[in-house]
């Protein structure tokens, strides 16, 4: 489950990681922002063809994956991805927030 979000981003670039024929799978890691920042997205399957730099695009009920402690954009099953007009917002390039790495930490309760 999770919180599940809708947000429109422009592709900033996207680099194929693993590109096999149907059924198989298909990867691209993509630089995806908005005015507030840029966030890596895994692009899988038919997902691949959409994500174009320099298209704008629309994440439906998208989430945050934690690999290897860094946030990624994901959209499974539940969502879906639609290309739309060109944003006319400016993408803040300089908080990628995937850069930042987090580590999970047991909180202990002193009462």
């Amino acid at each position: 489950t999770g919180v599940h979000h809708t947000l429109t981003a422009r592709v900033l670039s996207a680099r194929i990681i693993l590109d096999n024929p149907p059924p198989r799978a298909r990867l691209a890691e993509c630089l995806v922002g908005d005015n507030t920042g840029t966030v890596l997205f895994t692009a899988r399957n038919q997902q691949v063809d959409l994500v174009k730099p320099g298209t704008t695009v629309i994440f439906r009920n998208a989430k945050i994956d934690m690999f290897k402690g860094t946030m990624r954009l994901a959209v499974d099953k539940w969502g879906r991805i639609e290309v739309t007009d060109p944003a006319s917002f400016q993408v803040k390039e300089d908080n990628n927030v995937s850069l930042v790495e987090y580590e999970l930490v047991d909180v202990v309760d002193e009462d």
